[in-house]
């Protein structure tokens, strides 16, 4: 914990704010990475408002605010990086000459929350995985959409963020069959992926259903069943899985797990993965 007598503590304006978010958002190169610190910083200054006289920037707060997040529900891991995009915000404001460097200081020493146990993951079963692809209904925009999402994470073993930016124009034929290409990913590290024959069958299900022939591969979807939107977020690619996941009793599984188990699958038995049956 910060001393309880550490009273360093400063207003600033909204157009300041602004201008630190920014710079805090320019500094991060991953969009997964930017869309955390954008929501921490944005739900950090209502959290502020909301408390009447608490208006000034302090560790006390940024503590008090720490707390509350983990009250509300919100993981260890997601509470710590709300709290390292205000270190972070801080830090360019004392960069700037807009926070004293006493302030950043104070906030730097607040603590993240300590993660009590991590999750072992591990891959699903080829049972378990046919089982899964088959749940979304396909007699539906949006489960022809899921269950290609679905294949495409398994199938090609890409992070949410790639499912997220994943283009018709990624997806390409060569003399070896259907590739991703040149798809850039965590790290800004390019890479080439095959795409199985099942995978591309369900990508084209959706692609023809939804008239998608250039842009993002993956579209909202709204409760009339009709593509709203350009594209859609990491985190409703975590929340598809995790719903679906959860359909057939398996409520720990989260992308992660997909992943895991095509590169177990991939090393095992190629032969078998490029013939998975989805009904």
């Amino acid at each position: 914990m910060v001393d309880a007598t550490d009273s360093t503590s400063i207003a600033a304006s909204p157009d300041a704010i602004e201008r630190l978010t920014a710079l805090v958002l320019d500094s991060v190169t991953s969009p997964e990475s930017k869309r955390i610190y954008g929501r921490g910083i944005g739900r950090f200054m209502a959290w502020l408002q909301s408390h009447g006289d608490a208006t000034d920037f302090t560790a006390t707060a940024v503590e008090a605010f720490q707390s509350n997040l983990i009250e509300s529900g919100l993981s260890p891991s997601a509470t710590n990086m709300y709290v390292t995009a205000i270190r972070r915000l801080v830090m360019k404001g004392a960069e700037t000459g807009v926070f004293p460097s006493e302030l950043a200081s104070a906030i730097g020493r607040v603590k993240g929350v300590r993660r009590e146990s991590v999750r072992i993951r591990n891959p699903l079963t080829m049972f378990e995985l046919e089982k899964l692809m088959s749940t979304p209904n396909t007699g539906t925009l949006k489960g022809k959409r899921d269950r290609a999402l679905l294949a495409v994470l398994i199938g090609c073993g890409l992070h949410r963020e790639e499912i997220a930016s994943l283009t018709i124009e990624h997806v390409q034929w060569q003399r070896s069959g259907w590739i991703i290409r040149d798809l850039t990913g965590r790290g800004q590290r390019v890479r080439s992926i095959g795409v199985p024959s099942w995978v591309k069958r369900a990508v084209d299900l959706w692609t023809i259903a939804a008239a998608i022939r250039t842009g993002r591969v993956f579209r909202a979807v709204n409760k009339g069943d009709r593509v709203s939107g350009d594209g859609i977020t990491a985190q409703s690619v975590f929340e598809t899985v995790k719903h679906y996941a959860a359909r057939i009793g398996l409520d720990y599984v989260a992308p992660a797990d997909l992943r895991l188990t095509y590169e177990r699958m991939i090393r095992k038995d190629r032969v078998a993965f490029e013939q998975v049956r989805i009904s």
